[in-house]
C-alpha cells in the first residue's frame, strides 16, 4: 500500500468536498481491481486529482516531466504515482508509460483529447489512446467531468467556486474482433469510441 497516495487522496477527497461539492455519479460503474484505463474529458489542471479521487483506487498518471523540475513537486509527485514522461515532439513516451502501467496490472487516468478546452466544448479524441486499448485490450471506464473549467478555468489564473460532478460511465470492453479492420484509421475510431461515451454522459 502507498500511503503517501492514500494520504493524499483522503485529504483531496476532503478539501475537494468542502470547496467544489465534489461529488461522483455511478460509482458503482467503476472497475475496482486489474488492469484498467479512466477516460475523462480535459477542463481544468484540476482533473487528475479530481479523476483519481472518483475511482476509489490507485491509479497512476501520467505528467510532463518538466514538473518534477520544481523542487517540491519533484519530490511530492512521484510519490502521489505521477509518471514522468517526455513530451517534446512526439507522445511516443507517454503512450510507452501506458502500456508499462496497464501490464502491469494497475489502473490509469487518461485524457483522450490530450489538453484542457479552450471554451468547454469536448474536443476530438487523439489516437494515442486507441494505440494503447489496441496493444492492452484494458477494458474503459468513460468519466466525464461538470464544473471543473468554471472552478479553473484554462488561462483563467485564480480559483473560483464551483461545483463539480463527474459522471461515470458504463465501462467499454474490447475484444480482438474490435480490432479486425487492421488499417490506418483503426487507433483513431477505437478513441472515437471512447470519446462517443463520454460525450453521452449527462448531468442527472
Amino acid at each position: 500500500m502507498n500511503l503517501w497516495y492514500w494520504t493524499g487522496y483522503y485529504l483531496a477527497w476532503v478539501l475537494s468536498w468542502f470547496v467544489f461539492r465534489f461529488r461522483v455519479v455511478h460509482r458503482e460503474r467503476m472497475i475496482r481491481e486489474g488492469a484498467v484505463i479512466f477516460a475523462m474529458n480535459h477542463e481544468s489542471y484540476l482533473d487528475p486529482p479530481l479523476a483519481g479521487i472518483a475511482t476509489g483506487r490507485e491509479v497512476f498518471f501520467l505528467a510532463r516531466k518538466t514538473l518534477l523540475d520544481v523542487p517540491l513537486l519533484g519530490l511530492l509527485l512521484p510519490k502521489l504515482n505521477v509518471v514522468p514522461v517526455d513530451q517534446e515532439g512526439n507522445d511516443r513516451s507517454a503512450l510507452k508509460a501506458l502500456l508499462r502501467i496497464l501490464k502491469s496490472g494497475h489502473g490509469t487516468v487518461v485524457f483522450p483529447e490530450g489538453a484542457r478546452t479552450l471554451d468547454g466544448s469536448l474536443q476530438p479524441a487523439l489516437p494515442g489512446l486507441g494505440f494503447v486499448i489496441a496493444k492492452t485490450l484494458a477494458p474503459v471506464v468513460p468519466m466525464r467531468i461538470f464544473g471543473a473549467r468554471a472552478a479553473l478555468p484554462r488561462g483563467g489564473g485564480r480559483l473560483r467556486f464551483a461545483r463539480i460532478t463527474i459522471v461515470v460511465g458504463e465501462p467499454l470492453r474490447f475484444t480482438e474482433a474490435d480490432l479486425q479492420a487492421r488499417d490506418k484509421q483503426l487507433y483513431q475510431r477505437l478513441s472515437e469510441r471512447v470519446m462517443e461515451s463520454i460525450a453521452s454522459l449527462q448531468l442527472d
